[in-house]
């Protein structure tokens, strides 16, 4: 959940806000910057809900585009200074008469000059309020509407992502009752998550094409479903000139989408009529909601477990569900190992046309690794913050000139290929490669702020996704460390305790050199390889999300001698938090974030969280991080079995590893103790009652 800002901070942003607009006027050059300043003022920052030059279709059937809108809250109408704002007011109402959706109606309609703002509220009809935009930071007040809305909006996504994976996961088990199942099950679902998503965002031009087929063109039974799907993805996977000519019109129109998804044939599914009326409500949703981060592994749990039965089957999805990696932890791995610099040196060179084009190569030719990737959401939100800051740099080398008559191929430099993963599941590695493709979209759609409207279809490049063990896999095999830019991820938790035969036998070659490794977490694994991988191209950062244990007690004194020894220095760490997630039944595990590589770096970074592992950090400049996450000199302390005084050895510690088989109920514990006093003695120790 984001949290809400203060007013002072508010306040202060206010204060920004104004300055950097002030004597602005031109209104298709910067309305958009404006607008999503504004939001940044409120604590909106995510780019996703506010939608720029949204399509209405008019009274009269003439198509209009609001400037800017928040659904269900604000819609914003800018023209350039001067210009009449009760006009500008009047074409804003005409756009609220046509939105169709009454749960997207605004209650507030702002129209601006960069100017003057001045802020309509439709509930109460209440006066206009005006405001100078130089006295903005006295009146925030009326504005502060906007200061919850991105915890709101983030809770309505959930809600929608989670609706989603229930329907699919109905999808799955009324296909699988009819006896299909397997591999082409798992494929099959993925096939009709992409046709889903791609039915609601114009990827298949006219949005409804899918639904079509659906309801249309196959028979109330389901009996011939398979057959229209059949041929469906037949002709997704032909270029046109390799089509029949006398393709049914209702498949003609849809576009050629290659990248081998729809490639091979399956075999052969006898759908039932649950089973049509399920895909059918599933078509039925509003896909272009759905976060290809979020959804990811939510549909990932409907392929899971599903040899289960009822409710441990139903119980086993919501679990697994609310593991999925939330956005605002994501962040914190990638924006310290990467994105916080990219955008400084933005930053640096975005007056400087030549240095801009160099930059912008440069954000085409990195290459992203994350050798634990499972739905990808690591790689989808890299690869969604990289082209937001790609479309940064394209305004600011064209700025005005960029409306509508540039080729937008070449504008557009940066591609799912330069993304890269290792994933053990293979219904979880192609769920990877098609959300990097719908995310792709999602960013293609925003082109249209430029004034064009762009897709790549049909697809080209790829994401580099292996399915494999990524614990025995060479990664320079996967992708070069010579083309490695950064290496990132969230490797699985397990102890010592917890790790099965085969995965410690997994780390049992990597681990070997070093001394005591059997006490080390499975995640040690991917920090080990990762410090041998860099040896070959000394530029790469590394960071990974772990159990705090890596940095505490005897791990410490194990693992980080090895890294240390081989070079590495911790660049930045968030030091212990609470990785919960934003789902039902919130994964709570405590863990690190711990960013190293080979070279030195001058100034490194702390995040710490005091006394709040579920709050936000402060930030601690350090000269030197050590293995315990602390600004000091390289020391550990090693494991020894001996005390340093005359007392008696500790043969096993306090901990709590019996895995609850200790632990006695109350009933038990009556059994226990009888009628002996030394028993209720020592029942009472035993219970703690």
């Amino acid at each position: 959940m984001t949290a809400t800002l203060n007013i002072n901070t508010i306040r202060s942003r206010a204060a920004s806000f104004a300055k950097d607009f002030a004597g602005e006027t031109y209104e298709s050059g910067f309305d958009q910057k404006f607008v999503n300043r504004l939001c940044w003022v409120f604590g909106i920052s995510d780019y996703r809900l506010v939608d720029f030059q949204t399509r209405v279709q008019k009274k009269g059937g003439r198509t209009g585009r609001i400037d800017a809108f928040l659904p269900g809250k604000l819609l914003v109408e800018m023209k350039s200074g001067n210009q009449n704002l009760d006009k500008a007011y009047v074409q804003a109402s005409q756009y609220v008469q046509a939105i169709k959706n009454d749960d997207e109606l605004p209650r507030y309609v702002l129209v601006s000059d960069f100017a003057n703002l001045h802020l309509y509220d439709l509930q109460t009809k209440a006066p206009r309020l005006e405001i100078k935009l130089a006295d903005f930071p006295q009146h925030i007040e009326p504005f502060l509407f906007l200061a919850d809305y991105e915890a709101i909006a983030v809770q309505e996504e959930l809600a929608a992502n989670e609706k989603a994976a229930d329907k699919m996961a109905g999808l799955h088990d009324a296909i699988k009752a009819t006896g299909y199942e397997g591999k082409d099950l798992e494929t099959y679902l993925v096939r009709l998550l992409f046709c889903l998503f791609a039915d609601d965002t114009g990827l298949f031009g006219e949005n409804g094409r899918f639904l079509n087929v659906l309801i249309n063109h196959a028979k109330i039974d389901g009996s011939d479903l398979h057959g229209a799907l059949s041929g469906l993805f037949d002709t997704l996977n032909k270029a046109e000139d390799k089509r029949p000519k006398n393709l049914p019109e209702h498949l003609a129109s849809f576009p050629y989408i290659n990248g081998a998804l729809f490639q091979d044939s399956l075999a052969q599914c006898y759908f039932d009529e649950a089973a049509r009326k399920t895909l059918i409500e599933c078509a039925q949703l509003d896909w272009s909601k759905i976060s290809p981060a979020i959804f990811g592994s939510l549909f990932q749990a409907v392929m899971h477990f599903d040899d289960e039965a009822g409710k441990a089957k139903t119980k086993k999805r919501r679990e697994f569900g609310a593991h999925y990696t939330s956005e605002a932890n994501i962040l914190k791995v990638i924006r310290p190992l990467f994105l916080d610099d990219l955008q400084v040196e933005f930053q640096k060179c975005r007056k400087d046309k030549k240095k801009l084009a160099a930059f912008q190569q440069k954000l085409a030719s990195l290459n992203f690794f994350d050798p634990a990737c499972g739905c990808g959401n690591f790689l989808v939100i890299a690869y969604r913050e990289l082209r937001l800051l790609e479309m940064e740099v394209i305004e600011a080398l064209w700025g005005k000139k960029l409306s509508g008559h540039l080729d937008v191929d070449t504008l557009i430099l940066c591609n799912v290929n330069q993304f890269h993963g290792i994933e053990i599941d293979p219904s979880a590695a192609q769920i990877a490669t098609v959300a990097l493709w719908l995310t792709d979209h999602q960013m293609n759609l925003r082109v249209q702020q430029f004034g064009n409207y762009y897709s790549r279809i049909p697809l080209v490049k790829k994401a580099n996704i292996v399915c494999g063990n990524a614990l025995q896999i060479d990664w320079n095999k996967v992708l070069p460390a010579e083309q490695c830019s950064f290496v990132m991820g969230n490797p699985p938790f397990l102890g010592k305790k917890e790790q099965s035969p085969a995965q410690k036998a997994d780390l049992e070659p990597l681990l070997k050199t070093i001394k005591g490794s059997g006490v080390l977490d499975y995640v040690t694994g991917w920090d080990v390889k990762a410090a041998v991988y860099i040896q070959e191209n000394k530029r790469i950062p590394v960071a990974f999300v772990s159990t705090n244990s890596i940095c505490q007690g005897e791990q410490a004194g194990v693992l980080w001698p090895f890294m240390l020894s081989q070079g590495l220095k911790i660049h930045f760490a968030h030091r212990t938090f609470r990785w919960s997630n934003e789902g039902k039944g919130v994964a709570a595990v405590h863990c690190v974030i711990v960013g190293f590589g080979l070279e030195k770096l001058n100034q490194c970074y702390l995040y710490d969280y005091g006394d709040d592992i579920s709050g936000e950090p402060k930030v601690i400049a350090a000269k030197n991080i050590n293995p315990y996450l602390v600004d000091a000199s390289d020391i550990w302390v090693e494991k020894r079995t001996k005390p340093i005084c005359k007392v008696a050895e500790i043969n096993k510690g306090s901990e709590a590893t019996d895995f609850g088989f200790l632990v006695l109920s109350p009933k038990k514990k009556k059994g226990v103790i009888g009628k002996k006093t030394s028993s209720r003695k020592m029942g009472k120790a035993l219970c703690g009652r």
